[in-house]
C-alpha cells in the first residue's frame, strides 16, 4: 500500500509541476466537508462523516477523499482514498489511485479508476471502479444536483449505488447491485462556505445481500431523518 501511495503523489506532484511549468498555472488547494450528520436510529444516534481535499491545478490536481459512520461506540464504516486526477476536458477529470478499507474488518485494499465531473443540467457524476490484488472487483455511482429554491435555500436530492463482481459472505456482500442509498437535504447557506441542513435518507440492501442480512436478523432497508452541516475552505 504504502509504495503505491508514493509512486501516486510523485505522479501527482511531477503532473502539477509540469502544468505550472508550461501554463504557469496557479496552485490551488480545497478542503470540502461534504457531510457532517446525526441520523435518527432506533438505537442511538449515527454519526455519518465525508468529504475531500484537493491540492493541484486546473489539470493537475491529488485528490484525498474519505467516509465513514460511527455507531454506538464503534466505527462501522470507514475508507480513504488517495487519487491523482487529470483534467480531459472542461467539465471532466479522470482519476487514477488506491482505496483502503478500515472498516468492516478485514481490511482491504484496492485500485481505483474513476472519472468526476459535471453532467448536463449540472449534475455532479463520481464514479469508480475498484480493483484488487485477488481479481475482486467493485463500482460505484454517485450522482448530486444542487437546486437553489432561493439564493441561499438550496435543496440537494442524491444517489449512490455500489456493486460487486464476486460474492463476500464474510462481509455479507453479493454479487451485482449490493446497495442503494437515496438522499434529499435542504439546506440555508448562512455563507457560501457554511451550509447546515435537514434531511432524509434511505437505504436498501438487493440481492444476496439482502439474503445475508436477513440471515443475521439484520433489515434490508431502512429510512431516517438527519441533520447536518455542509462547509468548504
Amino acid at each position: 500500500m504504502r509504495k503505491y501511495l508514493l509512486a501516486l503523489t510523485l505522479l501527482g506532484l511531477s503532473g502539477t509541476t509540469l502544468a505550472m511549468g508550461v501554463d504557469d498555472d496557479p496552485l490551488l488547494t480545497m478542503v470540502m466537508i461534504d457531510r457532517l450528520e446525526v441520523m435518527e436510529g432506533e438505537n442511538g444516534n449515527p454519526l455519518a462523516a465525508s468529504g475531500y481535499a484537493w491540492l493541484g491545478t486546473d489539470r493537475h490536481k491529488l485528490w484525498l477523499k474519505g467516509e465513514g459512520e460511527y455507531h454506538d461506540g464503534t466505527t462501522e464504516e470507514a475508507e480513504l482514498q488517495l487519487l491523482y486526477s487529470r483534467a480531459v476536458t472542461p467539465f471532466w477529470d479522470l482519476q487514477l489511485g488506491v482505496r483502503h478499507d478500515y472498516r468492516p474488518l478485514p481490511e482491504h485494499d484496492w485500485l481505483a479508476i474513476g472519472v468526476h465531473g459535471t453532467a448536463p443540467y449540472l449534475i455532479e457524476v463520481d464514479a469508480a471502479l475498484f480493483l484488487d490484488d485477488e481479481g475482486h472487483s467493485a463500482a460505484r455511482l454517485d450522482l448530486e444536483y444542487e437546486y437553489m429554491l432561493t439564493q441561499r435555500w438550496v435543496l440537494t436530492p442524491e444517489l449512490e449505488a455500489n456493486l460487486y463482481g464476486e460474492e463476500e459472505p464474510q462481509l455479507g456482500r453479493g454479487s451485482g447491485l449490493s446497495d442503494l442509498t437515496l438522499g434529499l437535504r435542504l439546506g440555508y447557506e448562512i455563507r457560501r462556505e457554511i451550509t447546515p441542513y435537514l434531511g432524509y435518507s434511505w437505504s436498501g440492501l438487493y440481492g444476496k445481500s439482502a439474503d445475508y442480512a436477513r440471515a443475521a436478523g439484520g433489515e434490508t432497508s431502512r429510512g431516517s431523518w438527519l441533520l447536518g452541516i455542509r462547509a468548504w475552505f
